[in-house]
């Protein structure tokens, strides 16, 4: 595609869907054909925008110099966020590597210009070649994903950056599950360094709740179906794996069946077990000694931390809320009363 604007000036245009570059060379005046335009002749006239067929005229007209390769459209769009910041997604405005510093360039110029904050590129892995030069104009590694990076630079010099650090705390989940007959269910990892019983559980997965994530663990462990009854406790450690923090929520958990079947791929054994044998076993550390005892101790003084879900008034979007309740459900307080049934037929025996 070629086309020529006055003075034997011909512009070859070279259109890439991210930009027009413009080529100049001393020949005959004549405007070829872009795309499904017809062919026309401009004549001997001083250049202006206006000669530039419709099709290609808002990019031509955004910036133009004489000397050299011109990129046209040379800045990137983004979206703009609620704290003046600009977000670069590579997936939706792809830019051929050649291109891609000068018009980073010409971007960060205008940004600066315009007072934005936080610039952000999420790099997907097709554009990866661009991470090496935006680490030249001083961005920072801020998060990675499969898929994605994402690179961030923060630009008023006058101003202390306050963009937060990305995730930095692994959230999981451990059950107390008791049954009829006061037994624990209880696991010993297949992988575990020192071989000890444990109660079931795992890492809770994005966008899942506490409640759930244990139901789902424990069915996934021991193939027991069960249901929520209430938040435990909390343990909260640092520099655990890959150096994040690490919170670790217990809940009770009522059982809905019996029979197990633990899962090969990572448990060794899996069995229900009498409480006081889990209170006083060697192999039980005590933080897991420590959760069973508050659930004994909230049953019996039926005081719970229930959930109660609903939406978020500003947000607009589910939460869970956790609170103490004085008045704990039937379901606690029947179990309460079996559990002082079975401790008075044993003292009984």
């Amino acid at each position: 595609m070629t086309g020529i604007y006055s003075r034997r000036l011909c512009v070859d245009v070279v259109d890439n869907t991210s930009a027009l570059v413009l080529r100049f060379y001393d020949v005959p005046v004549l405007v070829l054909s872009i795309s499904s335009l017809q062919p026309c002749h401009l004549g001997y006239q001083d250049y202006t925008p206006s000669f530039i067929p419709q099709c290609a005229a808002k990019k031509f007209t955004k910036s133009m110099t004489t000397v050299g390769d011109i990129a046209l459209n040379e800045v990137f769009q983004g979206q703009e966020d609620r704290f003046h910041g600009i977000t670069v997604d590579s997936s939706k405005e792809s830019c051929d590597i050649s291109v891609f510093p000068k018009k980073l360039e010409a971007s960060l110029k205008q940004w600066t210009e315009k007072n934005f904050r936080g610039i952000w590129f999420n790099v997907t892995l097709e554009h990866a070649d661009w991470v090496p030069v935006l680490a030249k104009n001083e961005f920072q590694f801020h998060h990675a994903k499969p898929g994605y990076v994402m690179m961030y630079r923060w630009l008023p010099a006058a101003e202390v950056c306050n963009i937060p650090p990305f995730a930095h705390t692994m959230i999981g989940v451990g059950a107390v599950v008791m049954n009829k007959a006061h037994e624990i269910l209880v696991v010993r990892e297949k992988y575990s360094v020192i071989q000890h019983w444990k109660l079931p559980g795992g890492y809770v997965e994005p966008g899942e709740d506490i409640g759930d994530a244990a139901i789902r663990e424990v069915l996934e462990e021991t193939n027991i179906q069960s249901e929520f009854q209430f938040l435990i406790s909390l343990r909260h450690t640092h520099h655990g794996m890959f150096k994040c923090s690490d919170i670790y929520f217990v809940v009770g958990l009522k059982p809905l069946s019996e029979d197990i079947v633990k899962c090969n791929r990572e448990i060794a054994v899996c069995e229900w077990m009498k409480v006081e044998e889990f209170l006083h076993h060697p192999e039980v550390h005590e933080t897991n000694r420590y959760f069973v005892r508050k659930y004994l101790e909230y049953l019996e003084n039926q005081v719970t931390v229930e959930c109660a879900k609903g939406i978020h008034p500003l947000l607009q979007k589910p939460q869970c809320v956790y609170s103490i309740d004085f008045n704990p459900n039937a379901t606690a307080s029947e179990e309460l009363l079996q559990r002082k049934a079975h401790e008075n037929s044993c003292c009984r025996i």
